[in-house]
């Protein structure tokens, strides 16, 4: 996976996006003001940066002037229209306000990692390989047949792996915000795909919330 330089002066939100990104697979440094930053790209080649703007010593942007071409995404509370056309007219690949939803950041740094080719086209677990550009699973080198509703939820399981999603929050991802049907459809299609690649024991249930894909480093 990645290697992701954290940029954040706020230890408990550096250590909160650093622990995420970890649990699905990256490898991380987090840094907390801008000169420290500016000397780990200088000496260090990342995949990706998460940066904030306001930082001691050097604010984000002059920390985006010295990153060159490494793919950045602004996570800050500066949500200016001024403060997002700067932060983009100078390179930046994204840029995501606070306060966030960590899914929404997850689901970011893929995306970003995937358009700079740094992320992975194809995930693979134990006997399960997904071909993401083709949208193809396999089992055991055989292709499996999904649903497209069963590919999107097996989907969404592999991008916040080890993360406990509830059932609710499956069906809005997956299904929408408009769905008028009810969480027994989750369990139905996480019962399909178990049963599909062989993962009885790694689509773990959670009590009383929803599932969890627990694939460990």
């Amino acid at each position: 996976m990645a290697l992701i330089l954290i940029v954040e002066d706020e230890q408990p939100i550096n250590e909160l996006v650093r622990r995420n990104l970890e649990l699905v697979g990256h490898r991380c440094v987090s840094v907390y003001d801008g000169e420290t930053a500016i000397s780990e790209i200088q000496n260090q080649s990342y995949d990706l940066i998460v940066l904030d703007v306001m930082l001691p010593q050097a604010d984000g942007f002059e920390v985006l002037r010295e990153a060159k071409e490494v793919p950045t995404i602004f996570l800050t509370a500066r949500d200016s229209l001024p403060d997002r056309i700067k932060g983009l007219s100078l390179g930046a690949d994204d840029y995501l306000t606070k306060p966030f939803e960590m899914m929404e950041l997850l689901a970011r740094v893929e995306a970003v990692l995937r358009r700079t080719q740094k992320g992975l086209s194809v995930f693979e677990a134990g006997n399960v390989k997904i071909d993401w550009d083709g949208r193809q699973v396999f089992y055991k080198g055989q292709a499996v047949e999904c649903t497209p509703k069963e590919y999107e939820l097996l989907e969404v399981l592999v991008r916040n792996r080890n993360i406990a999603l509830s059932r609710e929050r499956l069906l809005e991802l997956v299904w929408g915000y408009d769905f008028e049907g009810d969480t027994r459809t989750i369990d139905v299609h996480i019962q399909k795909l178990r049963k599909k690649l062989g993962w009885e024991h790694v689509i773990k249930t959670v009590y009383k919330l929803g599932y969890r894909l627990e694939l460990r480093p």
